[in-house]
């Protein structure tokens, strides 16, 4: 069976101040562009006021009823079942009912990140698990597909550089050498070289490797090193031995992001509710999950057993794979930052650096309607605590 693997992007922790509605009112409000304008054209229906959630009243029987008429929501992981953000969140949230108890009928499949964004686009599945932001921007801009990302689970750096032993003294040392990738270097590695002064295919060449095993990575023979994530690739270096040398992107103040979670805009304005309610379910899956890592990766675990890949994994690596994870989420939560909401500025922050490292074609895109904040706004009350209705 091959193995493909998404290539998620990196982001810093940033505190920005969003004013938390304590009850669900507009899906889609206007968006914050780069330049300072709002844009509109994500405005989806009003949510009348007999339909707020309220926390420990009963759920609303109209809005049961709207959640009803959504049908079946798809949802798309973004690497097979792996305990990852905006992956275990949703396995954890299915596992315990949430989602049920919104009157939400959610399908899990397993799949893979760059698979995702034709699917979303035609609205033939509504959710789907993003490498990052960055990720769902590049895409939209080669499809021109109405993506909107409602949840950036992860504030900061998931991938890095990972060298072999004695060979970087510093990433100087890259100069002139070849970096093995997985299909493409990942864009928060790439900026990193670049705010170095090394540029791709000018200072610097990649060529790709076969398969995904670091083992086998860590040996080929021409390269200095690969990108690799830190919740992954490290763990399985270190339990064999191996000596390297690791370069993080956020310790050169290099942004990005990861774990994210997004729709279509066809959804979220036929279905302002559903869709609220299902980043609801999600987020209190994900508070679960990060309460309690050892539950959320047996429930992986678990997924993964049932599909038949236990050749592919094991528990101890999704294990240190979720700690990892869940360990730079719990450290980017701030007042004003709940867990899962995006944050503008630092979300402009990455595509900007991206941008002169290369990517998007070297211009800076506009995000207006790449993100909606206000969907997870309402989910959250002024203190940031999550609001779920009587059971």
């Amino acid at each position: 069976m091959a193995r493909r693997t998404s290539l998620p992007i990196i982001l810093s922790s940033f505190v920005l101040f969003v004013s938390c509605s304590g009850d669900d009112t507009t899906i889609g409000t206007p968006q914050v562009s780069s330049n300072g304008s709002t844009d509109d054209s994500l405005v989806g229906d009003s949510v009348p006021a007999n339909l707020d959630v309220h926390a420990d009243e009963p759920f609303p029987a109209e809005r049961c009823a709207a959640n009803q008429a959504a049908g079946t929501i798809l949802y798309l992981s973004g690497f097979d079942l792996h305990a990852d953000a905006s992956i275990i969140d949703v396995l954890n949230a299915e596992s315990k009912g949430y989602y049920d108890e919104l009157c939400l009928k959610v399908e899990v499949r397993a799949s893979f990140s760059t698979d995702n964004y034709p699917l979303i686009a035609a609205n033939d599945a509504q959710f789907a698990s993003a490498g990052s932001f960055s990720e769902v921007v590049d895409f939209a801009g080669a499809n021109d597909a109405g993506f909107v990302a409602l949840a950036v689970e992860g504030r900061t750096g998931i991938d890095a550089l990972i060298t072999k032993d004695g060979e970087v003294a510093s990433l100087e040392d890259v100069r002139g050498k070849k970096i093995g990738v997985k299909g493409a270097i990942t864009p928060s590695v790439r900026a990193m070289l670049a705010q170095a002064g090394l540029v791709l295919d000018v200072d610097y060449e990649t060529v790709l490797l076969d398969g995904f095993d670091p083992m086998v990575h860590i040996e080929a023979p021409g390269i200095v090193g690969f990108p690799g994530y830190k919740s992954n690739e490290p763990f399985q270096l270190e339990a064999n031995n191996v000596p390297f040398k690791l370069y993080d992107p956020s310790d050169y103040d290099i942004p990005g992001s990861f774990g994210v979670i997004y729709t279509n805009v066809t959804f979220l304005q036929e279905h302002p509710t559903a869709a609220q309610d299902f980043m609801r379910a999600t987020m209190r899956g994900l508070a679960d999950a990060v309460a309690d890592p050892d539950a959320a990766v047996q429930v992986a675990v678990d997924a993964l057993n049932a599909r038949g890949d236990a050749a592919f994994f094991t528990p101890e690596g999704e294990a240190a794979r979720w700690q990892v994870q869940s360990d730079l989420l719990k450290g980017a939560v701030a007042d004003g930052a709940p867990l899962g909401l995006p944050l503008v500025d630092e979300l402009l922050n990455e595509v900007t650096v991206y941008a002169e490292s290369g990517l998007f074609g070297g211009e800076v895109p506009i995000i207006d309607t790449l993100l909606d904040v206000s969907v997870l706004e309402g989910v959250y009350d002024n203190a940031g605590t999550l609001i779920w209705p009587a059971s």
